[in-house]
């Protein structure tokens, strides 16, 4: 896709600024001794509740999900920042919020279903709709080498 500068810029300020979100979000949790995401889970009393009690309660499954939540932040806001594989970044982000979205009532603390997640999901979809890892990112790369390996 072709954009206007001012757009080209915004959207690629907009992958940094998630790909550090979450980026910082999975170290943050990797580094703390006590995370767990059982608290998040047990509090959960939404569609999903009974699903996410039982992984929060059993412990195999609950390292599971804390390995894939820290490490599946890591990795998306890796991907987001050097803009390898951003687009699949950007739905696996997009992913992961439509989960908490849907874990904990939106309702609740929020303006009419309006929280900071659905929010930040909006946005990780802009970027999975509108990529920028082709204009500034290794996916450039990627790129020109696959065009010199078919040309």
């Amino acid at each position: 896709m072709k954009y206007k500068n001012i757009q080209t810029t915004v959207l690629i300020i907009l992958r940094l600024i998630l790909g550090y979100h979450f980026l910082f979000e999975g170290i943050d949790k990797l580094f703390s001794v006590n995370w767990s995401s059982a608290g998040f889970l047990l509090q959960t009393n939404w569609l999903l509740s009974d699903f996410f009690h039982t992984l929060a309660n059993d412990p195999t499954l609950l390292s599971l999900v804390d390995a894939l939540n820290i490490w599946g932040q890591i990795l998306i806001g890796l991907g987001l920042i050097i803009g390898l594989f951003s687009t699949i970044a950007a739905w696996s982000g997009a992913f992961l919020l439509f989960i908490y979205y849907f874990a904990i009532p939106p309702f609740i603390e929020s303006f009419l279903f309006i929280d900071k997640n659905l929010i930040e999901l909006f946005a990780f979809i802009i970027i999975a709709i509108f990529p920028t890892s082709h204009i500034l990112g290794v996916d450039r790369i990627v790129k020109k080498i696959r065009s010199a390996k078919n040309g």
